[in-house]
């Protein structure tokens, strides 16, 4: 079987060689050499070493591209954080100042979502609103009363001598026939409109401390206004607030965006966007950051069912100014007797958002025409004016106008703010009018 190793004419050639040279070879042996044998098992242990050379280079390639991976996204090496595992030691941070932050042991920070200390220190400044009101509606031209409640929220924000004081939206207490308050322990007390803002959305309304049990006051706290101008995109925000009416409740979220403007909400204001959810009821409740401060008053939810993980607040630093503002001024108390309803004597057209952009228009109330021997006639009030503000608090249709005067009776003294037009455009001016009565205006004139 070996004979094909060797030329054809081996055997004579062999034969008349010299010892130690082939005729074919030169310094071949004198003998032909032996077929190699092969070494029993070698062909295995071939095949083990080149499987374990090619595991070895096999795990140093995808080693390296696992570290690279981690680098890149800074779970190892490259300047990057930390993971944490179940090795890594962890030790929770102040839940009281800070509940939703956990401190790593190298001092690298992680958001989780404990926030019981925060919710523990500032649930009892917010407070559950019920808006009790008369709904109107026309049927076959006959009109139709029926009373009807809105839930709302609200934060504790001061007091003084002798009430307690709460700012909310307007919207939660607009057309109110009564207003009441629920604290954290469960007691409900009446409340009256201090003074609102409807541009800005903002209301303060008052509780007489009489009325607040002790019990009740131990439990409650006046929540800490925060610097909604310090806010980063992506920080934590917690909102608490009388979801659906059901009573105060907690959601979690992130600050999505600063400086929204929503187009048809909340006149062009700039607010804050969170996904913290924002339900109906939860107008006027606290939106705050990890310190436990309120750092937006939650105002608006677009898109109803269609668009999720998009609320909105009120920034509080912007909110701020209108809000001590508001506080200073008289409690509306009770709406007047219908026999001691004041008037003023104009008709009125509602210069909205639209018609203000379409024709460069300051927005309230544009007079139409002012009747003779009325308050309004006789404070000076002429066709064309704009009311933008009554006693200070800003009009934005003839309606709210009118319910801004039922809580005052005729003879009471107020300041109108109005903006005339001149050849250099709109100038504001400032009005004291004595409100009529009815027979005053002669409405049918």
């Amino acid at each position: 079987m070996y004979g094909n190793n060797y030329p054809n004419d081996f055997d004579s050639n062999y034969e008349n060689s010299t010892p130690g040279v082939y005729s074919g070879y030169q310094n071949a042996p004198q003998t032909p050499p032996e077929p190699p044998v092969p070494k029993k098992g070698n062909k295995w242990v071939r095949k083990l070493a080149v499987g374990a050379g090619v595991g070895l280079c096999f795990g140093i390639f995808a080693g390296a591209g696992f570290y690279g991976v981690q680098s890149v996204v800074g779970l190892v090496g490259g300047g990057g954080e930390p993971a944490v595992t179940a090795e890594t030691p962890v030790e929770k941070a102040d839940t009281a100042a800070a509940g939703s932050v956990t401190a790593v042991s190298n001092s690298v920070t992680t958001v989780t979502t404990d926030v019981t200390g925060v919710v523990k220190n500032v649930m009892p400044a917010v407070v559950s609103i019920t808006n009790s009101y008369t709904e109107q509606s026309n049927f076959f031209g006959q009109t139709l009363e029926s009373q009807n409640q809105a839930s709302g929220s609200g934060i504790i924000v001061g007091e003084n001598d002798t009430e307690l004081l709460v700012v909310t939206n307007q919207h939660v207490i607009a057309d109110a026939d009564a207003l009441s308050v629920q604290f954290i322990d469960g007691e409900q007390v009446e409340a009256q409109v201090k003074g609102y803002d409807s541009d800005k959305d903002l209301a303060v309304i008052a509780i007489p401390l009489e009325k607040v049990e002790s019990s009740t006051k131990n439990s409650i706290v006046v929540a800490t206004l925060g610097d909604s101008d310090a806010l980063t995109v992506g920080e934590p925000a917690i909102a608490i607030g009388n979801a659906l009416g059901y009573g105060q409740s907690v959601t979690t979220g992130v600050i999505s965006a600063l400086d929204r403007e929503i187009e048809g909400t909340n006149n062009g204001n700039k607010l804050i966007q969170t996904d913290a959810a924002i339900n109906p009821g939860n107008s006027g409740g606290a939106l705050l950051n990890v310190k436990g401060e309120v750092i937006g008053i939650n105002s608006n939810k677009i898109g109803g069912s269609v668009v999720e993980g998009m609320g909105y607040a009120i920034p509080i630093s912007s909110a701020k100014p209108i809000i001590e503002d508001l506080m200073s001024k008289t409690t509306k108390g009770e709406k007047v007797a219908e026999g001691e309803k004041s008037y003023l004597g104009i008709s009125g057209v509602n210069v909205t958002e639209e018609v203000s952009q379409m024709y460069g228009m300051p927005k309230g109330v544009y007079v139409g025409q002012v009747y003779e021997g009325t308050a309004a006639q006789k404070a000076g009030l002429v066709k064309g004016d704009i009311i933008t503000k009554f006693d200070g608090s800003s009009v934005s249709s003839m309606e709210e106008l009118q319910s801004m005067m039922e809580y005052y009776a005729a003879g009471t003294e107020v300041e109108i703010t109005i903006q005339q037009g001149s050849p250099n455009g709109y100038q504001e001016k400032k009005v004291t009018v004595t409100l009529g009565s009815r027979e005053e205006a002669d409405l049918e004139q």
